[in-house]
């Protein structure tokens, strides 16, 4: 499960351009750095490939609560909802850990700093952003937020799990590879 912030195409541009024009026709695209964003959450089903996500205007512990109210709601209730989380404090506030500590079906696993790309969903946030964000133009917010809600619906229509293509010890030979380099860089 993970939150991503969403450029919001009709908050003002940090600097000027004509592009930023209204009516211009490259004005709003994914890629924009805006001040207004949307905060999706999303998680994924890594058996079935199906995705759960919600958007939220602002990102506090109150709307990740919600979240994690609605999974609790969808998530079949004899299943453990295990969440890989990056280190927001927002996962962390009081009223998060009351929560989470009520509810011991989820289990909380954090990404170490830098190592988003070990949770499955950030493959899941590429799909979205290559085939879907950075080939349209929003012009509102509304208009983004609809977008990804059909994405998700589309999605979820034909979900496919995705799987890792080495195995464990390809993977772990790799980095004692990389281990063995960087070592002996004497850096």
């Amino acid at each position: 499960m993970r939150r991503r912030e969403v450029p919001d195409p009709g908050a003002r541009p940090h600097r000027a351009d004509p592009a930023d024009a209204p009516g211009h026709p490259e004005r709003a695209t994914h890629d924009d750095k805006r001040a207004g964003t949307s905060s999706l959450y999303a998680a994924l089903d890594i058996t079935t490939g199906q995705v759960i996500g919600r958007l939220h205007s602002r990102h506090r512990a109150i709307e990740f609560k919600q979240f994690l109210q609605t999974l609790d709601r969808e998530v079949p209730s004899g299943l453990d909802v295990h969440l890989v989380l990056d280190n927001s404090s927002t996962h962390k506030t009081p009223a998060i850990q009351r929560w989470l500590s009520a509810h011991p079906r989820f289990v909380v696993h954090f990404t170490p700093t830098s190592r988003s790309w070990l949770n499955l969903v950030e493959r899941w946030f590429a799909e979205l952003t290559t085939k879907k964000l950075r080939r349209g133009a929003h012009r509102s917010v509304r208009q983004l937020n609809t977008d990804i809600r059909t994405w998700i619906d589309t999605w979820n229509a034909d979900p496919k799990p995705f799987v890792w293509t080495k195995t464990a010890d390809q993977i772990l030979d790799s980095i004692a590879r990389y281990c063995e380099r960087i070592n002996e860089s004497r850096h």
